[in-house]
């Protein structure tokens, strides 16, 4: 498939959001949300300890290469989280997104996903994928609240997670 990422906008705007880039003036801020025990048990790809030289790392090379498209969730001008897609070869773009702690529970993730989604389908976009841990129900439910549909389970077999069981889900943007 080829990346739809250039189609993409720059700014999103929800009715509490911000998504724009990460900048390296938010690395002390993704450091400070990053490095907590709670949030690294449901990551793939996030180091722990979680230090602002890995928040910098990411700002600097992860969310301008080609194949990330980050947004960091501003709320009142304050870093949240983060959302994205990610491009692989060969596949749909996979969404995935992190919320600090303080502000689980309140609707942020579906917010900022939803508007993803949008983008991503007014892109060109036609089918999403995503995964969650089989454990993590409260990401099992954004997405849900998306329209993702559990496609199957794998066992994770690289990263944070290596071995244990993740629900494989799918959008169709088609329709």
């Amino acid at each position: 498939m080829t990346s739809f990422k250039p189609l993409l906008p720059a700014t999103m705007s929800t009715a509490r959001l911000v998504l724009v880039a990460p900048t390296l003036a938010q690395a002390g801020t993704i450091a400070k949300l990053c490095n907590n025990k709670n949030l690294h048990q449901w990551m793939a790809r996030l180091p722990f300890p979680y230090s602002e030289d890995d928040a910098r790392f990411f700002i600097k090379e992860i969310v301008p290469s080609a194949e990330e498209a980050c947004y960091a969730m501003l709320r009142d001008g304050v870093l949240i989280g983060v959302v994205g897609l990610h491009f692989a070869p060969g596949e749909a773009a996979e969404l995935g997104y992190w919320l600090g702690e303080p502000y689980w529970g309140q609707g942020y993730a579906t917010e900022a996903a939803t508007a993803l989604v949008a983008a991503a389908r007014a892109a060109g976009a036609t089918r999403l994928r995503s995964r969650a841990l089989i454990s993590n129900a409260g990401s099992r439910n954004v997405l849900a609240k998306l329209g993702f549909l559990e496609t199957g389970s794998v066992i994770e077999t690289d990263g944070n997670l290596k071995g244990r069981d993740m629900m494989l889900m799918s959008l169709d943007l088609s329709r």
